[in-house]
C-alpha cells in the first residue's frame, strides 16, 4: 500500500479552458486519470466510524470503495458503489457532495475534504469503459409494478425492484427516458450518453420503458391497476415552472428554465438550423440563483448569446447553486447582477411593431436594487427593496429560473391521492406510501425541486416498502 497523501488540497479536476468550453456543449470537467484517482484516494483516512456515509442519502460505503481505488481495483470499487447506488456516473457529476458526504469528511477540518464525488465519477467511468458485462435479469417473483417517471427516483425504484425479481414498467411522458437528467441538465454537465448507459443497464435487467406515456392523460393510475400492476410508484418530478407574476411575462422571448433547457437538451435548439429555436445572439437575463439558473445561463452562452446576466435578489454568499457551477459560470464570462430584483419585463406587444421577429419581442427588464435585512424563518437574510433604485437592463430574452412545483395532472385524475398546499404528494416518512392504497411516491413529486441523490434515496426507500407490501400478498 502506498503512503498516505496528507496534502490539504484535493487534486484539481481537469477542465476545458473557459474560452473554449463557452462555445461548445462538450463536457466541461474531463475526469481524473488512474494515477490522479489513486493519489486522491490516498488522502482518505479510512475512518472507522465513516462520517461521510452518514452524509450520503443512499449510504454508499465510501471508505470501502475508496480503499479499492487505493489498491488499483477500480472494478471492485464500482461493485461496492453499485450495491447502494443505481446511478454512480450521474451522481459523481451532479450531486452536491460539498453539502453531503464531503461536508462530513474529517480531512475537511484542516483542509479540503477528499474528492469523493470525483472519485465516484472516475470509478463509474472506468467501469463503463472497461467492463463488457451486462446486468442479468433476476428470477421472476410473479409481481408487476408500474413506475411513473424515468428520472432519478423512478430509475432507482425500478432498478431496486428489478433486482428482486419484479416485472417493472416505467412510464415516461417525454420521448426520451431519463427525466430531468436528460431534459433539465445540460450536456456539458451530464452527457446524454452517460444517462442512456444507465437506462440500458435497467433494460438489460428486464425493466420495460414506455415513452410518450402521460399518466393522467394516456392512462390513469386506476387503469394501471386494471392492467395487472399491483403497486405504483410516482416519480413524476416537479415539472411545473414558477413565474414571478410581474408585467410582461407573456412576451415572446420570456421562457421558463424548464422550457429553455428542454428545447436545448431534447429538441436540439443548439443546431445551426433548429426546428425549435430559442434565439441566436442578443443579450439574455436569467432570473434566479440555483443550479438550474447556472445551467440556463451557461446554455444561453453556448447558444450564441452576446452577453448573459444572472439576476439574483440576494448576495453571492446566499447563492444556492453549487460553488463549482458558480465559479465555472464566472470563468466563462457570465455577469452576476446581485442584490437585484426584476419588477417588469419590457417589450413590444405585437408583430406590427418594428422589432425583428426572429429575435423575439423582449427589449429589456426593469429591476430594483435590494439590500439584505433581518434573517427570515430559514435563517436567510430577507431582501428588501431600496426605494428609488429602479433601472433598466437592455436584454433580448429572459429566462425565469425561480423554482418548480409538482404537476397537478396526476392528482387531478386520481381519487384518494392527497397533496400538500404546495402540490407535493403526501407520503409516509421513510416508505413513500401515499394516502391511496398500493401507491407510493418520492423525489420532487413529493418534496418539490431538490437534489438528484435525495430523489434516488426516496426511490430506494419506496422500493423497499413496495417489496415488503407485495411480499405479504
Amino acid at each position: 500500500m502506498a503512503k498516505a497523501n496528507m496534502n490539504p488540497k484535493k487534486n484539481e479536476m481537469p477542465t476545458q479552458a473557459p474560452e473554449v468550453r463557452a462555445h461548445n456543449f462538450s463536457e466541461v470537467a474531463l475526469g481524473y486519470s488512474e494515477e490522479t484517482a489513486i493519489d486522491e484516494a490516498l488522502r482518505c483516512l479510512g475512518c472507522k466510524n465513516m462520517p461521510c456515509v452518514g452524509g450520503c442519502p443512499v449510504n454508499i460505503r465510501i471508505p470501502d470503495f475508496i480503499a479499492k481505488i487505493k489498491e488499483g481495483d477500480f472494478e471492485g470499487a464500482y461493485q461496492i458503489i453499485s450495491k447502494d447506488s443505481s446511478l454512480p456516473a450521474v451522481c459523481g457529476r451532479v450531486c452536491p457532495q460539498e453539502t453531503q458526504c464531503e461536508s462530513k469528511c474529517v480531512r475537511g477540518i484542516k483542509g479540503e475534504p477528499v474528492g469523493i464525488g470525483r472519485l465516484e465519477r472516475f470509478v463509474a467511468d472506468w467501469h463503463m469503459a472497461h467492463s463488457g458485462e451486462t446486468p442479468e435479469c433476476a428470477e421472476s417473483n410473479g409481481h408487476k409494478v408500474a413506475v411513473i417517471g424515468s428520472g432519478p427516483s423512478g430509475l432507482t425504484c425500478a432498478g431496486d425492484l428489478a433486482k428482486k425479481g419484479y416485472k417493472v414498467t416505467v412510464f415516461e411522458a417525454l420521448h426520451t427516458a431519463g427525466g430531468v437528467l436528460v431534459y433539465g441538465i445540460p450536456e456539458f454537465r451530464l452527457p446524454k450518453a452517460i444517462v442512456q448507459k444507465e437506462v440500458d443497464g435497467l433494460i438489460a435487467m428486464g425493466v420495460d420503458i414506455e415513452t410518450n406515456m402521460i399518466i393522467g392523460k394516456t392512462l390513469t393510475i386506476d387503469e394501471l391497476f386494471g392492467m395487472g400492476y399491483e403497486a405504483v410508484f410516482i416519480g413524476s418530478g416537479a415539472g411545473l415552472p414558477n413565474f414571478m407574476g410581474i408585467p410582461g411575462e407573456s412576451y415572446k422571448g420570456v421562457y421558463s428554465a424548464n422550457e429553455f433547457l428542454t428545447r436545448s437538451n431534447l429538441m436540439k435548439a443548439y443546431l445551426d438550423t433548429p426546428d425549435t429555436p430559442i434565439m441566436k445572439g442578443g443579450k439574455v437575463a436569467v432570473v434566479g440563483g440555483g443550479n438550474v439558473a447556472m445551467d440556463a445561463a451557461r446554455t444561453a452562452l453556448r447558444l450564441g448569446a452576446e452577453k448573459v446576466y444572472i439576476v439574483y435578489r440576494r448576495s453571492m454568499e446566499e447563492l444556492p447553486a453549487r460553488r463549482e457551477e458558480v465559479e465555472h459560470a464566472e470563468e466563462e464570462g457570465i455577469e452576476f447582477k446581485i442584490l437585484t430584483n426584476p419588477v417588469e419585463i419590457l417589450g413590444y406587444e405585437n408583430k406590427d411593431d418594428k422589432r425583428d421577429p426572429k429575435n423575439g419581442f423582449v427589449t429589456g427588464i426593469k429591476c430594483v436594487k435590494m439590500e439584505l435585512g433581518e434573517p427570515d424563518a430559514r435563517g436567510r437574510r430577507r431582501p428588501i427593496e431600496i426605494p428609488g433604485s429602479e433601472f433598466v437592463m437592455d436584454v433580448d430574452a429572459v429566462v425565469m429560473s425561480i423554482g418548480t412545483s409538482p404537476n397537478p395532472l396526476i392528482k387531478s385524475t386520481t381519487e384518494g391521492l392527497e397533496v400538500n398546499k404546495y402540490g407535493g404528494i403526501i407520503v409516509e416518512e421513510g416508505t413513500g406510501k401515499t394516502t391511496k392504497d398500493a401507491v407510493y411516491a418520492g423525489g420532487d413529486a413529493v418534496t418539490g425541486a431538490a437534489t438528484v441523490i435525495s430523489a434516488m434515496g426516496a426511490g430506494k426507500a419506496a422500493a423497499k416498502a413496495i417489496d415488503e407490501f407485495l411480499s405479504k400478498k
